[in-house]
Parts: structure tokens; C-alpha cells; sequence
């Protein structure tokens, strides 16, 4: 809250003008906003407890005292604060720039209304296009359904990716952690997995398992490199399991790998694939 005559004071909002309201808020871009005191403190617990204070006497029998309080906010956020709390229209929430400054100022002046509005906003179009995001408010505001199903919803991207440092930045240790855990942990798991029967293994001397001559499983070890790359990019692991898989010169490579004895091929290409998929369905998908 700040002192008078620090802010420029220019109109009144048409949406917030009733010469009934007692209690005058004032945005750091000297917009005033006319509001009923009883609004302010059934719906918010920061105005509640300022109200509770003496406050200066009536000094016009009749008249309709009024309390001038300067906020830090700007009109904009002040506007979608108010609309949500005083029973009007909605505002138009469809981007975490419009929200994200909502919700500090929810959280700032004790408004669980608006926090519960946004709450339900984001789990809709378009604002779940955008899982990072997504998951770094419902962290912040303990919105742990939301925060699970933002974590799946990342696997599609590859967090560590220097585009998505400034959204990163905003989160606390322990999710951002915890996000990191699980992209690096199905990459992980799927190495290992992808080591274990009924895959071939490669560490060691192989035979052929149709004339016992010894033969060199190196086209497999270079597409499961390549599967484990992928992963790193697009965690979640679908473009693997697709049937671009079959294009990859990798694959294709293995594919088309022989017994150098007897011709045999070297790798049942559907029961490979069916296990590469088996492998990354089971992967985890949810933070801890």
C-alpha cells in the first residue's frame, strides 16, 4: 500500500464506479476502482484485517466515508481481481501472462475465490498446451492433481532445453527436481530395460542362434543409442514407438542385419518392436 500522493490519479473504471461504495482502490497506473468494503472483506482476509482497523470517522452526517487504498498492481490485473470477487463477468483467462499476475495478486491479498476460478481455467484449452508452465503455477499453489497430470504432460518436451530456462527458473528445488527425476529416470529404465531379455544382448561374445556361428550385435547397440537419444529429446517416448521407427537408418540397419554364416537375420523385427513398446508402456509417469 502506498502513501497518496504517489500515484497519478486519472479516471475512475466504468465497471467500478458506484458512488455507494465506501472503499476506493487505486492501480499503480491511476486507475480507481469503487468497491463496497463488506466485498473487500468477505472475500479477502488481507482487507479484511486492514478494515478491521480504527478507521477515521464520518465527517459528513449521510455521506459515504471513503477509504483511499494505492496497490502495487496495475489496472489490468486490478480489473480481473475485482470482476472475480464482485460477482461480475469473467475475464477472459486464456494465457498464463494474464493469469500468472492474477494469481500473485490472489495470493498477495488472501482471495481464495479467484485462485479456485483459475484453478478450474487451467485444465482447459488453451492453457494446457502448455504443461511447463502449467506445472510451475499448480507446484506453487499446491494443486497437486494438476501438477501430476502437468508432469505427464511435459514428457512431450524436453525441459533441460535452454528455451525453457526462464519458465524453469520460477520453480522451487524440490519439483524441479522431481520433474528432472522423471524425465531422466524413463530415459534410464529404458537403457536398462532395453539390456534385458528377450533383447540380444551385445556386451559380451554372441552366436547365431540358428548355426552357433559367433556374430556382432552392433547394429542393435547403435539403434538403442539412437532410442535412448530420442529420449532425452521427447521423454514421453511415442516417436519411438511409432511406425517412423521403421525409417530410422538404424533401424533399418538392424533390420537388415544377417548371420554372416548362414544368412539368417539377426532380429525379429515385429516381436522387437512389440517389446520396445511393452518396455516404454510401462515406463513411469508421475512424480514422486
Amino acid at each position: 500500500m502506498q502513501a497518496e500522493d504517489c500515484v497519478p490519479v486519472t479516471k475512475v473504471h466504468p465497471l467500478f464506479a458506484s458512488p455507494e461504495a465506501d472503499a476506493v482502490l487505486a492501480s499503480k497506473d491511476g486507475i480507481l476502482f469503487h468497491i463496497h468494503s463488506h466485498t473487500l472483506k468477505t472475500t479477502s482476509g488481507w482487507f479484511s484485517s486492514m478494515f478491521s482497523l480504527p478507521q477515521k470517522e464520518q465527517e459528513t452526517p449521510g455521506s459515504h466515508p471513503q477509504v483511499t487504498v494505492y496497490l502495487d498492481e496495475d489496472s489490468v490485473v486490478l480489473e480481473n481481481l475485482f470482476r472475480c470477487v464482485c460477482g461480475l463477468t469473467i475475464p477472459q483467462l486464456d494465457s498464463y501472462d494474464v493469469i500468472e499476475p492474477l494469481l500473485y495478486a490472489a495470493e498477495k491479498y488472501d482471495m481464495p475465490g479467484p485462485l479456485s476460478i483459475v484453478r478450474a481455467l487451467v485444465m482447459t484449452p488453451p492453457l494446457l498446451e502448455d504443461p511447463l508452465r502449467l506445472f510451475v503455477i499448480s507446484c506453487r499453489y499446491g494443486w497437486v492433481d494438476i501438477a501430476q497430470h502437468a508432469a505427464r504432460q511435459t514428457l512431450t518436451l524436453n525441459i533441460l532445453h535452454e528455451s525453457n530456462r526462464p519458465v524453469l527458473r520460477k520453480l522451487d528445488a524440490l519439483p524441479l527436481l522431481s520433474l528432472i527425476d522423471l524425465h531422466r529416470g524413463r530415459r534410464d529404465l529404458l537403457k536398462e530395460r532395453l539390456n534385458e531379455p528377450p533383447f540380444v544382448s551385445d556386451t559380451g561374445p554372441s552366436s547365431c542362434s540358428h548355426c552357433a556361428s559367433p556374430v556382432d550385435y552392433h547394429t542393435w547397440r547403435e539403434l538403442k543409442h539412437a532410442m535412448i537419444m530420442e529420449m532425452d529429446v521427447r521423454p514421453l517416448g511415442d516417436t519411438i514407438c511409432e511406425d517412423t521407427l521403421t525409417e530410422w537408418p538404424q533401424a533399418k540397419s538392424c533390420w537388415e542385419a544377417k548371420c554372416t554364416t548362414c544368412s539368417r537375420v539377426l532380429y525379429d523385427r515385429m516381436h522387437t518392436l512389440l517389446a520396445i513398446r511393452t518396455c516404454i508402456d510401462a515406463l513411469p509417469t508421475s512424480i514422486s
